[in-house]
């Protein structure tokens, strides 16, 4: 079936911005992209991609070397405008910062057209995209909307939010359902329209904006309390010296239980981020959401206890060592396996907090990034070969990591990685 869709405009050019972007280039429709980032328009421009995302450089290549995405900084006409920027917190309460979603409101406003169809994919705190209709509304008085005009509108607006896995982004932007809630019936069949050209998931009509931007921030939410179930687990178990991962190993073997494994806390854009917009919506209400952030927060500090009772009981042990020069290997700084994505990573926040302790003696292995960021003082990204130290912390589970032995030395290991080397006992 023919495309009816001939140009569309993709704001941001982020982890989920470019795969999008990509999968409809691939469908040989045009794309123009806009970011901000002048660095990664550039990069974009020569078929190359400043993000790891397997597959999604090929695509790219492809797709720029035909001439079906192109990336600019100043937004241009299209027949359709995705917004995929980031929705982070405007405070230490965790409000949600709408500042950029706004940005980029106003920012295509001006080159909006009658029968354009504007999106928010961007995972949102509930009333967002009703909010991004009042900015464009308010941008563009001589179009109509359809918080006003409703099914006669000039633009037709809809939310359909992100619902992939980083490392299968590709594969999981056509496999996957999408949730679609239009602010009409006809700005979700429109919406529909659009991303049937390469999902081959159900897209599943919302009965509006609201309830598809809660769903997106349930699903996360949901996970995020099972993760604190596997965190808080670990903690108890650690004080009862139990092997928390043979603890959930027995555990699981229940029909109807399935515990997930825990880790140094929660990061990523997602899962970290989005149950505090439903606490931010109902405080009052929101008690086991609430408590799961909390839990998981909480878990980097922990680690970071772990990390200084191994350092003070590998000075008792060797005399002549202080504990500012006890040398540390830190293993993984990404949110998640085998990523460069470092958003909100716990691993992140304990390196920091450890570099500072440590000042020169902090090594730090992360297979997936070129360059340390910000933050981390004079701590050295090495290779895992090059690695000599006197306690090594694991943290990030990386495929390379887990192909190699345990290295010789204290070990503490909050992924389970190295349970049966460990001298440590760390769940």
């Amino acid at each position: 079936m023919e495309n009816k869709f001939k140009r569309i405009s993709v704001i941001g050019l982020g982890y989920i911005g470019l795969p999008t972007a990509a999968m409809f280039a691939s469908r040989k429709i045009h794309v123009v992209g806009v970011d901000v980032n002048e660095v990664a328009v550039n990069t974009i421009n020569r078929g190359d991609i400043h993000i790891v995302e397997p597959d999604l450089d090929m695509i790219v290549h492809a797709a720029v070397q035909e001439g079906y995405l192109r990336a600019t900084m100043t937004p241009e006409p299209a027949e359709a405008f995705l917004i995929a920027v980031p929705t982070p917190f405007r405070d230490d309460d965790h409000q949600p910062d709408l500042s950029y979603i706004e940005a980029a409101s106003r920012a295509i406003a001006p080159v909006l057209s009658k029968g354009n169809l504007v999106i928010l994919e961007s995972t949102s705190p509930v009333g967002a995209t009703e909010t991004m209709a009042e900015w464009l509304a308010e941008a563009r008085p001589d179009l109509s909307f359809p918080q006003d005009a409703g099914e006669a509108s000039d633009i037709r607006i809809a939310h359909c939010p992100e619902r992939v896995l980083p490392g299968k982004v590709m594969q999981e932007l056509i496999t996957n359902d999408r949730v679609i809630g239009g602010l009409t019936p006809r700005c979700s069949s429109l919406a529909t329209e659009l991303y049937k050209t390469f999902v081959k998931g159900e897209c599943v009509i919302a009965s509006g904006p609201r309830v598809a931007e809660m769903a997106k921030l349930t699903e996360n939410s949901f996970r995020d309390v099972n993760i604190a179930f596997a965190n808080e687990l670990s903690v108890i178990a650690d004080q009862l010296q139990i092997d928390v991962w043979e603890l959930i190993e027995l555990a699981n073997r229940h029909p109807r239980v399935n515990v997930l494994q825990p880790g140094p806390g929660v990061g990523g854009h997602c899962i970290a981020v989005d149950p505090w917009f439903i606490v931010s919506s109902a405080p009052e209400l929101a008690r086991l959401i609430r408590t799961a952030r909390e839990v998981n927060d909480a878990k980097p500090e922990w680690v970071v206890n772990k990390v200084r009772t191994a350092i003070s009981e590998f000075v008792m042990q060797n005399p002549g060592k202080t504990a500012d020069t006890v040398s540390l290997a830190i293993y993984g700084l990404a949110f998640k396996p085998d990523i460069d994505d470092l958003r909100e990573s716990p691993a992140l926040v304990i390196a920091r907090t450890l570099a500072r302790e440590q000042k020169e003696s902090v090594q730090i292995v992360e297979p997936n990034i070129e360059v340390l960021p910000d933050g981390l003082g004079a701590a050295k990204l090495v290779e895992m070969s090059d690695v000599a130290a006197d306690i090594h912390v694991m943290l990030v589970d990386h495929a390379s990591f887990r192909l190699s032995s345990a290295p010789a030395g204290k070990l503490v290991d909050v992924r389970g990685l190295w349970r049966n080397e460990m001298r440590l006992a760390l769940p």
